[in-house]
């Protein structure tokens, strides 16, 4: 630990460093005692020869204690590995994820690290947190909220971004240098969001049924006007298929699997068409499958969460 270095005021004098960046300093050296010290193991349980835990710990970002999931395949007891990123749907908890998606033999095949984190904070008193179910509790939809009352907690794209990665390169054996991510539904939104606005930091993104275009479809509008405010533009940092079409970063090579039968694609809920023809137009290389007979449910991910280990891992072993 740095403590034990003698990084102390009188050691930047010798050095003749700047005391005027010990603010700084002392933040970060904070954040890094804090991500060591912060995790309290809930769960652990044997998996595909590896070990499915789960955590909790205080965030900073959101305010509240949140639980996550972290898969360490076999690999990960005597190398460092790379980490995919898991963005679930609304009303899950990092539970839906872990013991119905089926990815932890594919991930141990692979040698990829996997974490699920929950889709809101929970318990910050809130009024009207709980009253329904695609908004507030269980519904954060990966935004920094700037509305009142919600912007205090409501920060899930800067935790699934920043504060949990910084947590997780700190107290498990990855490669920060390579981490992917994906989700479903809500989460697939998440996942394609976070990768386009931030070019290069994801070697691979992968979505199940996302919400592509949430400026014009019911769930979108309702969060997005809860915690954006009306401003319809500031919306518009938020929605995979704006952000495409502005997008000029490392080529992404996107998959995205739907089910036929989905009845929230019959009910303009997903919108996959006008994410596909923005990056079409900006040469975006998606492959999207229509699976016939499918629906919106883990059976339906569960039955093609192998093709998307795999094209995580093309990208994160290459």
């Amino acid at each position: 630990m740095l403590l034990h270095q003698g990084w102390g005021l009188g050691a930047l004098h010798c050095i003749g460093g700047d005391v005027s960046n010990l603010s700084s300093y002392t933040d970060k050296l904070i954040d890094l005692i804090r991500s060591k010290m912060a995790l309290t193991l809930v769960s652990s349980n044997k998996c595909a020869g590896g070990f499915q835990k789960v955590f909790e710990h205080e965030s900073t970002e959101l305010k509240c204690k949140m639980k996550f999931a972290v898969y360490l395949p076999p690999k990960a007891e005597t190398d460092k590995c790379p980490v995919m990123y898991w963005l679930s749907g609304l009303t899950c908890t990092e539970q839906n994820f872990i013991t119905k998606a089926g990815s932890q033999l594919g991930a141990a095949e692979h040698g990829i690290i996997v974490v699920a984190p929950d889709t809101s904070p929970r318990g910050c008193n809130i009024e009207g947190e709980d009253e329904s179910w695609d908004f507030g509790t269980g519904a954060g939809f990966y935004v920094n909220a700037t509305q009142d009352p919600w912007k205090t907690n409501y920060r899930m794209y800067a935790y699934v971004t920043e504060e949990l990665p910084k947590l997780i390169n700190a107290n498990f054996p990855t490669d920060p240098e390579k981490m992917s991510i994906s989700g479903h539904s809500m989460g697939g939104h998440g996942a394609i969001i976070c990768a386009l606005k931030n070019p290069g930091k994801y070697k691979a993104v992968s979505a199940f049924a996302p919400i592509c275009n949430p400026m014009q479809c019911p769930w979108g509008q309702k969060a997005f006007s809860g915690y954006l405010g009306p401003d319809r533009s500031t919306w518009e940092a938020y929605d995979a298929t704006v952000l495409a079409a502005s997008y000029s970063g490392p080529q992404l090579d996107i998959l995205i699997d739907q089910g036929r039968d989905d009845q929230f694609l019959s009910a303009s809920q997903l919108l996959p068409d006008n994410l596909i023809a923005v990056c079409s137009e900006k040469k975006i290389p998606v492959v999207f499958r229509l699976q016939p007979g499918y629906d919106h449910s883990y059976f339906f991910i569960y039955s093609f969460m192998n093709d998307h280990i795999k094209h995580h891992a093309k990208y994160l072993n290459a």
